[in-house]
């Protein structure tokens, strides 16, 4: 395989652990002949355990064009599908087509925006294999009352199950990052929507979380004052809160701020 330096500006730290990847692939549960999306594939090192799958249909899109003619040249058979694109660009809901997987190597500096995208498309994204910072993983998969729970831990357990897999060092990336990484798993969950304003429901964690420290009548303030404040939860910071109790205090806040 050629070796391509990677690329600061686009954020591109390259896995050069085999036994890695390959347990990255095997994460992947899709069903039987499922579309999957892989983000960003690089040089190819996951790609290829994944194109090993008969199992799923794999697209990969990758924003370098380097690297797309790279792995273009070493995936000859399944040169049609490597994309060239940016993948936050990519339709992830497309009407008619089945159910689809997202997996990669997730550049840190898209990460977050990957994951409300992957929100806006959760009637379609049954499945999220991903490697991002292990800060943003604990995060993502910490449960209610804890330090590390916030915006991403409540929109994304809202739809998801959250599964932690296993952690991974700086050394096994070409260069190696400053942090170390983490592998999670979102399998989706039967809610099929949420009794509330869904767009409030953003707006209302939001708002919540970005004043943490405060109580939940103090920072809900931002987006409504004239709420009672006789409701227990007002009493409570937003850390305290989880998904089903955001679903309430959505409620509270259209009704009395539409």
């Amino acid at each position: 395989m050629s070796v391509r330096n990677p690329k600061k500006s686009l954020g591109q730290h390259y896995l050069k652990d085999e036994n890695i990847a390959r347990k990255i692939a095997c994460a992947l549960k899709a069903d039987q002949g499922g579309r999957v999306i892989e983000v960003g594939p690089g040089t190819g090192i996951l790609t290829r355990f994944l194109l090993e799958r008969d199992d799923i249909r794999l697209t990969a899109v990758e924003i370098d064009a380097e690297n797309v003619d790279l792995l273009r040249h070493r995936f000859v058979e399944s040169a049609g599908q490597i994309i060239h694109g940016d993948v936050l660009h990519v339709p992830f809901s497309e009407p008619g087509e089945s159910p689809l997987a997202v997996i990669g190597n997730f550049p840190y500096n898209i990460s977050s925006a990957l994951f409300f995208k992957v929100i806006d498309g959760r009637n379609s994204v049954v499945e999220v294999v991903c490697m991002i910072q292990k800060e943003v993983a604990e995060r993502i998969a910490s449960p209610p009352g804890t330090r590390k729970y916030g915006i991403l831990s409540v929109l994304l357990q809202a739809w998801y199950d959250i599964e932690y897999l296993f952690s991974v060092p700086p050394a096994v990336f070409r260069p190696a990052p400053k942090v170390d990484s983490a592998v999670i798993r979102l399998a989706r969950n039967d809610t099929d929507h949420l009794d509330c304003d869904e767009s409030l429901f953003q707006r209302t964690v939001k708002a919540c979380f970005n004043q943490r420290r405060k109580m939940i009548r103090n920072s809900i303030r931002s987006i409504c004052r004239d709420i009672p404040p006789g409701n227990s939860m007002l009493q409570k910071r937003p850390e305290q809160l989880d998904a089903a109790d955001f679903v309430e205090l959505t409620r509270l806040v259209g009704e009395h701020c539409s």
